[in-house]
């Protein structure tokens, strides 16, 4: 009697435990924790966890399953009382908490909160369902099963569809530092692209000839076409397939991300609404871009969203537009000689004078907006209009035909 109490009460402690793990987990990274891991049937430990080899692909706005099972060496194990945990992999020493589970008490941190539920098809399995899939949910994470003192954990890599483009602010080239680069592509709706996307788009035929930082921080660009300027004929420091006269991805290595300033190489993916060109009676200022895109229930669109419409949605216009940062850009899907070259691309004017050069513009729609502008109609400046300190009067806008 005494032996089984004390056994009853030694259960009920590392359950009331667990428990009290699942409401206290820390919501940050974890820096440090040390852990083995076996994913190969047959290893050591009586818990066994097994995940999906190479990697599972979503896009933004997707639901996708991270696969993960566990089962026994030993049949005498039951279900019960086992803990499941996913984590996120920030960097090779440092987790993020996703979900946790110990029996009925399930519970999902941070941005996974409302997104996040275990899969349940039947024992043994730990598969996660994320739903809404964003950008920030690409990379690595782990399954981890632990019943008492026995534990196992897999990886599983989650990879987005999507397109990976170079970005440079108004201020020109090789200005930006780590951080000012990743808040400059979540500025342009994307985030920074990770050395595998890189390598993807290079083998995709991006080539770029001006060096950028990537989300772990290293810099790296890719080169398609060999010349001296961009790192020679022989690609010396290549990465991947290539480093020779096919060119490759030229890597710096991991440099000193506050103090060494280069571009960025970002990535988004699937674009939820839609781009579309707004051409105006006459051309408008930048200044002007905003209203125009709003009278169509709209907003100017971001680099990204204009590189996502242009993979993804196959956008294809061969007039130059405004963009939200100031720059002016056209999307090519079908080359032809008149619009920029033999490739396809997004094509680039840069940074035009805000307040002298006149362009249409590239606005984006959200889903399920309404456009209150039905039949192509817009607002712009009618019979001249007005200036007002070198840019046309807003007071003098009409209804226009777009």
């Amino acid at each position: 009697m005494v032996c089984a109490r004390a056994a009853l009460g030694l259960g009920a402690l590392w359950a009331a435990a667990w428990g009290v793990l699942l409401l206290t987990a820390p919501a940050g990274a974890q820096r440090g924790r040390k852990k083995v891991v076996h994913v190969l049937e047959g290893e050591s430990g009586s818990v066994v966890v097994q995940t999906a080899p190479g990697q599972v692909v979503s896009h933004r706005g997707g639901t996708i399953v991270l696969p993960c099972r566990y089962h026994y060496e030993a049949a005498a194990h039951g279900h019960d009382g086992v803990r499941l945990k996913w984590t996120k992999v920030v960097d090779p020493l440092a987790f993020t908490d996703v979900f946790v589970a110990l029996g009925p008490q399930h519970r999902a941190f941070g941005s996974y909160r409302g997104r996040a539920e275990l899969q349940g098809d039947g024992p043994g399995d730990a598969s996660l369902v994320l739903r809404n899939v964003t950008l920030q949910d690409y990379g690595r994470y782990e399954c981890e099963v632990t019943n008492e003192l026995e534990d196992d954990a897999g990886m599983v890599k989650l990879d987005l569809e999507g397109v990976v483009f170079p970005y440079h602010p108004r201020g020109g080239r090789y200005k930006l530092t780590f951080a000012e680069a990743q808040r400059a592509c979540a500025e342009q709706d994307g985030i920074l692209a990770s050395a595998e996307q890189l390598h993807a788009a290079w083998r995709d035929g991006l080539d770029w000839c001006n060096a950028g930082w990537l989300r772990d921080g290293s810099v790296q660009y890719p080169v398609n076409r060999p010349r001296e300027p961009c790192g020679g004929l022989g690609g010396t420091g290549s990465a991947g397939d290539g480093g020779d006269a096919n060119g490759g991805v030229r890597n710096y290595g991991y440099r000193h991300n506050a103090e060494e300033r280069y571009d960025a190489f970002c990535f988004t993916s699937n674009l939820p609404g839609r781009v579309f060109f707004l051409k105006p009676l006459r051309p408008v200022p930048f200044s002007g871009a905003a209203r125009a895109c709003a009278a169509r229930g709209a907003a100017v669109a971001k680099v990204g969203q204009l590189f996502a419409a242009w993979k993804l949605q196959l956008l294809d216009r061969c007039t130059a537009g405004w963009l939200a940062d100031g720059s002016a850009r056209y999307p090519i899907v079908n080359p032809r000689k008149r619009c920029g070259g033999r490739r396809p691309g997004v094509r680039s004017l840069g940074f035009p004078d805000a307040t002298r050069r006149l362009f249409g513009v590239y606005c984006y729609r959200a889903p399920g907006a309404p456009d209150p502008a039905p039949g192509g109609w817009g607002w712009g400046w009618a019979g001249g209009g007005g200036w007002a300190g070198g840019a046309r009067d807003p007071a003098a806008w009409t209804p226009l035909r777009v």
